[in-house]
This record gives structure tokens, sequence and C-alpha cells, in this order.
């Protein structure tokens, strides 16, 4: 039985005949200009060719009760570009992210796994959305915010998947 559906950029790269040999990195040639400045300066803006793909396995492992996991970042010497890749991926919704080295494993635990500040808050506004249900509201103010049914849903998600990293060891 399937659990997991992963995405692999570099077979992804090859089945659309991208032009690129990076895996899961940045390809240089993925950017647009902006208009020139009054100085005529134009600048570059990076572009992040994985994310429609990344985003549509999302949905796709989420619609079929998977989990979606992100696929490898090759050059296991850029610990930043690593993270990077990994913050991307976990704010689109995926678990977890290959290592394809030792030293990837900690920065994957580290990015997937909720932090205290991050978990604190989740526990707030499923605290201050209880509040708001014993007084017959169905939306809240906290931190200067609007909270609501679906505030809570992504607080739960917060705290299990922090409850099941515990349980675990690691994420």
């Amino acid at each position: 039985r399937n659990e997991c559906l992963h995405f692999g950029a570099a077979d992804y790269a090859a089945s659309t005949k991208a032009r690129t040999t990076t895996m899961g990195g940045v390809n240089a040639d993925y950017s647009v200009l902006a208009d020139a400045d009054e100085d005529g300066a134009r600048t570059v803006h990076w572009g992040d060719m994985w994310h429609y793909a990344l985003s549509r396995l999302v949905v796709a492992a989420r619609a079929h009760g998977l989990r979606p996991v992100d696929g490898p970042f090759g050059d296991y010497s850029d610990a930043d570009g690593l993270r990077a890749a990994a913050k991307r991926a976990a704010a689109l919704g995926c678990e977890g992210k290959w290592a394809i080295h030792p030293s990837q494993i900690a920065i994957a635990n580290e990015v997937f796994t909720p932090t205290d500040e991050e978990l604190a808050n989740a526990k707030r506004i499923m605290e201050a959305m209880a509040e708001a249900g014993r007084e017959g509201k169905g939306a809240v103010a906290l931190d200067g915010r609007m909270i609501d049914v679906a505030s809570i849903k992504q607080a739960e998600v917060m705290v299990r998947k922090a409850e099941l990293i515990a349980a675990r060891g690691k994420a």
C-alpha cells in the first residue's frame, strides 16, 4: 500500500525535457528581468521551476490520502540551498524531504519539525477559539488578526505533527 507520493525533480525535468541538470535546486536560467530603473539597471527576479509541479503533487497526494514528500536536493554541500528548498516544500504542504547525504538529515528534520514558537502559537489559537466557542462566537481576534474555524484546523495540524514527531523522536 502506498503511503507517500514523492517528487522526483530530476525525473520531472527529464520527462518535460527541461533544459537543466540540477536536481531540486535553482536553475540560473529560470528568471526574468524587471523593467529598467532610472539608471538603466534591471533587477533579476528568480523563479522556482519546481513550484507548479510540487504544488500539484501536494494537492494530488492529499486528494488520495497520501503524504507528499519533496524529492532530493542534489548539491549536498549547499546547506543553505537545501534549507531554502525544504522550507519551500514545507510551506506548500510537504511532510518531508529526501536526504541523499547524511549532512542533509538534520536540516530536513529541523525544517519539517514545528518550532516551539509555532507550537505555542498553535495552542494559543486553539485555546482562543475554544473560549470564543464558549461565548458563542465563530471568530475572534488574536494578536491583531482574525482567527476562525480554518485557523483551528491549521493549528490542529501543527499540534498533531509535533505530537507524532515527539512520539517517534524525529521528523
